[in-house]
């Protein structure tokens, strides 16, 4: 039996499809992520999990039971799961501690666990309205656990936040996981809190499910370039142009595109299996260095920690064949 079982989830809002057949399985304590860009369908995705918005067509089963949607159910959502929105309310004017013990159905010894967890501790004898925005988050944070759910729904829970309060979440986060030993699912624009995190990742565009695999796999091997473009800059080489390229690694394009990113690219001595371009531009960005290279027919750009040759000046790349990928 799965965790979590989406099972051919349609949304219609307004006329519009938002969601079109998502299926996917979640295991007990995996670390899934979706990636997408806004208006993907990935808020939806997870408020239907969270039995906050009714699908059209399909299921979400938890734990061996069925999810019920707002139409039929009073008060809308599931009791095991917890959905943090990107839109969360506290109440005004009242002391943290006041806002907790509300919420609160957890003992004494597993209360103060969560509030050490959730970095709150300190803050208890506050008023709400005295509280920055990332303290903010993790109170409301704490307040939903408070109910012990066994799965954690987190939308977009890094924007907003500045360096240090971004970084103290991702410490709270992954206390959660391993300490609670609550599952998540979490959604993000940014690819470092994604690859860095995630144990598989679902990619959305226009409300389908177009890839799905462990963060190397996405990151290495996007289905298309609408992915590639959401975890970080890649070039693309046409197949007129990529036939020098392909043949060299011992390649066959069947007149498919190739796709490889710009750290895989690499400064070389010349070679069999090189490629001859000359540098048409360097820039620097603290940790690395773009070089932009011209080959025959095309411009790559190529990663790498040391300049290899001035602006003009002749170079050689070599790439493995399993960095490649045909598009």
């Amino acid at each position: 039996m799965s965790f979590l079982e989406v099972s051919g989830i349609h949304v219609q809002e307004d006329g519009h499809t938002v969601l079109h057949n998502i299926s996917f399985r979640q295991g007990e304590y995996e670390k899934l992520a979706i990636a997408g860009e806004t208006g993907s369908g990935k808020s939806t995705l997870l408020q239907t999990i969270a039995g906050l918005v009714q699908p059209s067509a399909g299921h979400v089963i938890f734990e061996g039971k069925h999810v019920i949607g707002p139409h039929d159910k009073l008060v809308p959502g599931h009791e095991g799961i917890a959905y943090l929105s990107q839109h969360y309310d506290l109440p005004q004017f009242l002391r943290v501690e006041q806002v907790l013990r509300y919420a609160n159905m957890l003992q004494g010894d597993e209360a103060e666990t969560l509030y050490e967890v959730c970095r709150i501790s300190h803050l208890k004898q506050r008023k709400t309205n005295q509280l920055s925005g990332g303290e903010r988050q993790r109170i409301a944070l704490a307040r939903l656990l408070s109910t012990w759910p066994s799965l954690l729904l987190l939308d977009e829970p890094y924007s907003n936040l500045d360096k240090g309060h971004k970084e103290l979440l991702k410490e709270v986060i992954h206390d959660i996981t391993e300490r609670l030993a609550i599952t998540c699912i979490l959604i993000s624009h940014d690819p470092h809190d994604t690859l860095s995190w995630a144990d598989r990742i679902l990619v959305i565009e226009g409300g389908r499910l177009v890839q799905q695999g462990t963060p190397e796999q996405v990151y290495r091997h996007p289905a298309d370039t609408y992915t590639a473009g959401l975890f970080g800059n890649f070039n693309r080489i046409p197949a007129d142009a990529a036939a020098e390229f392909a043949s060299k690694l011992g390649i066959a394009t069947a007149g498919r595109d190739l796709l490889v990113r710009p750290e895989h690219l690499k400064f070389v001595d010349k070679g069999i299996a090189t490629l001859t371009g000359t540098v048409q531009k360097i820039t620097f960005y603290g940790g690395f260095y773009d070089i932009l290279v011209q080959l025959p027919g095309i411009s790559v750009s190529v990663r790498t920690q040391a300049i290899p040759a001035v602006i003009g000046e002749q170079v050689y790349l070599a790439v493995q064949a399993e960095d490649i990928t045909l598009i």
